[in-house]
């Protein structure tokens, strides 16, 4: 099973992820915990040009995402599902159609192609969006002292890219959990366990 995490700045994306994979891990599951940008040497350089305070445009951060995605999927995503594992990643496709497209203003159906292309067309079973007003995401990465150049866009931009999250949860709720991030830690894993499929959260921690 492919689990992606996603959402605007400072919805606790990255802890939820490693925590969940923890969490399944305990429970006998094989998991791959990764993250986008990065998850390979390639992806590990993209990210550092993208979250640079000299941001890319909107059409180079694109494809610089998208070069990063096509090496993650090859060498990491697609190798341990067909090992069997549960794949978790802390953003994937539905953040290049948030950020580029909604916020930046790149054509949709573009950012679409440009997506399957990178991943040949792989989708993933099941999202949590972890969602956060954008003033309150963007404090918290404020008193995080985790402040890149994506965070210092304007806060229209994170509003459009938070609406954008919103709109794609709206149109595939069979994929999407949409779970209020501004809850107390405790209350936001609490979510992510409700939200899996019972076959996987009910397993019991093994010997």
């Amino acid at each position: 099973m492919f689990i992606t995490v996603e959402g605007p700045e400072g919805g606790g994306k990255s802890e939820s992820a490693r925590w969940l994979g923890e969490w399944l891990t305990a429970r006998g599951h094989l998991v791959t915990v990764t993250r986008e940008p990065g998850g390979t040497a390639l992806g590990e350089r993209v990210r550092a040009l993208v979250l640079a305070e000299d941001t890319p445009s909107p059409l180079a951060a694109l494809l610089l995402f998208s070069a990063s995605r096509v090496e993650l999927v090859r060498e990491v995503i697609r190798p341990a599902l067909a090992a069997g594992q549960l794949v978790i990643c802390d953003r994937h496709t539905d953040s290049t159609l948030a950020y580029q497209g909604c916020g930046e203003g790149l054509p949709l159906d573009e950012v679409r192609a440009v997506n399957r292309l990178a991943t040949g067309g792989l989708t993933p079973d099941l999202t949590f969006l972890l969602d956060v007003p954008a003033e309150v995401g963007l404090r918290r990465r404020a008193a995080d002292g985790a402040w890149n150049g994506m965070d210092a866009r304007r806060l229209d931009f994170h509003q459009r890219v938070r609406e954008g999250f919103l709109c794609l949860a709206r149109d595939d709720p069979r994929r999407w959990r949409v779970i209020d991030a501004s809850m107390t830690r405790d209350r936001v894993r609490d979510a992510l366990v409700a939200g899996l499929p019972a076959e996987i959260a009910g397993i019991r921690e093994s010997e």
